[in-house]
């Protein structure tokens, strides 16, 4: 796996899901693997599970861990070819990437979308950017449409409270917030669903349609209550509008999780992402109960990174004995 940009890199999703659940148990075996060298993680945006489990695996493996928050300590970087760089940008991507790739192996970047203008977040211009100039792997710790570490995450939870020999029936649900939020947690979610063999439902109230280019096929259900009937696992988010991008297009309280709803659920396990805004959201009995799985999918975090960089190193050692070998 040359970068981890998105869920399908990982290439067998069920083989990964369950490499990651062997390190789990032993996840200092590969600490040789990255002995001497260093990841970079670029963060142009707010963090704290993506931060702390991506430098906590790195260390499992051995890496040395440089961590740069550059939205506010770097230079701001121009993405543009061709432009007068006259105005406040002092650095060009092209430049940053190259001068990042000499000190690092493994570059990780986190920048959100701005939820202004559609085209430009959907055209990636700083992960893509680095995957462009940079002449190291990049992991995407989240960008504008994908978080790829997250939903892999949701996969090994997943993997391992599901009920066995049972097809689960998994529901992604929508909650109201006061803020509009990007797409990027849902977007990942519903690529690493399509991949499992499971019944799946998005439910959201009408005008919260996201990207058709992404959700294909799958069944939408604008009634709450029933999409969460005999659900296994209930994955609550929220988005903004895709059509009228960005807005907040609804905030019914209604939509809040609660256990009555909870109720009609095949005794489902709730997940959430996390940062989660508590009794707007989620009430406090559904997301303090025994079936709230989202401090052990913080958890997991760490092994979902572990499997990716393991991937990663792996990949690159192969290349470099077959270039010393030529």
């Amino acid at each position: 796996m040359k970068h981890y940009t998105g869920i399908n890199d990982i290439g067998n999703l069920q083989q990964a899901v369950k490499e990651a659940l062997e390190l789990k148990n032993d996840k200092l075996k590969y600490r040789a693997l990255g002995k001497d060298k260093t990841i970079c993680l670029l963060f142009f945006n707010n963090s704290l599970r993506t931060r702390l489990s991506t430098q906590k695996a790195a260390q499992n493996l051995g890496m040395d861990v440089i961590v740069m928050n550059f939205g506010s300590e770097g230079w701001a970087l121009e993405y543009d070819d061709g432009t007068v760089m006259d105005q406040g940008k002092s650095e060009h991507v092209k430049e940053a990437a190259q001068v990042v790739s000499q000190y690092a192996t493994v570059i990780g970047i986190r920048a959100f979308a701005g939820l202004e203008d559609k085209e430009k977040d959907a055209a990636e211009l700083v992960l893509n950017s680095f995957v462009k100039y940079a002449s190291v792997p990049i992991v995407n710790m989240e960008s504008s449409l994908q978080h790829p570490l997250q939903c892999l995450t949701d996969a090994i939870t997943m993997e391992e409270y599901k009920i066995v020999g049972r097809k689960p029936k998994v529901v992604l649900s929508w909650a109201p917030h006061p803020k509009a939020l990007p797409h990027a947690v849902a977007n990942s979610f519903i690529n690493m669903m399509q991949l499992q063999d499971a019944d799946f439902v998005i439910t959201h109230p009408i005008g919260y349609e996201l990207d058709p280019k992404i959700t294909k096929d799958i069944l939408i259900e604008y009634d709450q209550e029933k999409a969460f009937e005999n659900a296994d696992f209930v994955y609550v988010k929220n988005w903004s509008s895709y059509r009228d991008y960005g807005q907040i297009k609804c905030t019914d309280p209604n939509w809040m999780i609660t256990a009555s709803k909870m109720k009609v659920t095949n005794n489902g396990k709730f997940m959430h992402c996390l940062p989660v805004r508590r009794n707007v959201v989620v009430t406090d009995e559904v997301i303090d109960s025994k079936n709230s799985l989202v401090i052990k999918q913080a958890a997991n975090r760490e092994f979902a990174a572990q499997i990716v960089l393991k991937k990663i190193l792996e990949n690159d050692e192969t290349n470099s004995s077959e270039n010393r070998r030529t």
